[in-house]
């Protein structure tokens, strides 16, 4: 494994290190002081990158470390196609990747696939976790496949349908259902650069190597609810793929959850309203880096 050597970053500052971690490189987004052993640890989902959190990244370093990567198949990072693009397989890897920068502990921010990807991990060593942030993302509890990930799991459906997926069909798909439109920069950003033919690929590797929703969701909370881990919920209530429903059922996972619904908003509302989903969210990670360890909790 080899890694770049952050430097010291001012608090509104950004760094991208690119790291190689089990053979695979990727980018990672990071503010705050770069040697704290604990770290707000934002995880994208489909199709997304690390960049996705660059606002929250840096507000977060204002007064934590703060690091957000590209995962494999995803953004900038490679896309290896023998990588077995499973959720144990994430969760391998944000392991590895929390092992290179030497971070022991982590508030996670999770969105979309993040919120499988990171709770697998969670699930594994809960003290390690100090905190969640879900965004559109977390256990699927009572979940059923939404009708773009039912195509992909098709075989060759699901090869024609990213094969033709053009731009217009793209920012027809992304901004379907919410009253506050995602940016035009942001869809071309993630049509562009997190849209690829090769990361197109790993969508349809990812879908199809994903278990039962239902039955995954159902083990996770069943791990992290005997911890009762502080826990906030931003949900976008026009989300076409993930529902409300989903949000209300992550207390099962998370007991004393907080949940801040943005009406207008839909699966992306870091994009389509950034202003509020910042009010949620980095007030709530500033009261947590601020809670002192109990006793027996990891450093």
């Amino acid at each position: 494994m080899e890694a770049s050597t952050p430097t010291a970053l001012a608090p509104e500052a950004l760094d991208e290190a690119r790291l190689e971690v089990r053979g695979i490189t990727v980018p990672v987004l990071q503010a705050g002081p770069p040697d704290a052993t604990t770290a707000v640890v934002f995880v994208h989902g489909n199709p997304g990158s690390g960049r996705d959190w660059t606002d929250l990244v840096r507000a977060a370093g204002e007064f934590a470390r703060a690091v957000a990567p590209d995962m494999p198949g995803f953004g900038r990072a490679d896309k290896p196609r023998d990588l077995p693009y499973d959720v144990e397989g994430y969760a391998d890897f944000l392991d590895a990747l929390l092992a290179e920068l030497r971070i022991e502990r982590a508030h996670l921010v999770l969105h979309d696939l993040g919120g499988p990807w990171g709770l697998e991990w969670a699930g594994r060593d809960p003290l390690r976790v100090a905190s969640v942030t879900l965004v559109n993302g977390g256990a699927f509890i009572r979940y059923r496949w939404h009708v773009l990930a039912r195509i992909w799991q098709t075989p060759v459906l699901g090869e024609l349908f990213q094969a033709t997926a053009t731009r217009p069909m793209f920012r027809l798909l992304t901004n379907r259902g919410p009253r506050r439109k995602l940016p035009r920069a942001f869809l071309d950003h993630t049509y562009d650069v997190n849209f690829t033919r090769p990361t197109r690929r790993a969508v349809l590797k990812v879908y199809r190597a994903m278990p039962r929703p239902a039955e995954m969701g159902a083990r996770q909370a069943a791990a992290l609810r005997p911890h009762d881990i502080p826990a906030l919920v931003v949900w976008g209530a026009q989300d076409p793929y993930l529902g409300l429903e989903l949000a209300h059922a992550q207390s099962e996972a998370f007991p004393r959850a907080r949940l801040v619904v943005l009406e207008d908003s839909g699966h992306w509302p870091f994009a389509d309203d950034p202003e509020q989903t910042a009010g949620a969210v980095i007030p709530f990670l500033r009261e947590q880096a601020a809670v002192p360890l109990t006793k027996g909790e990891a450093r």
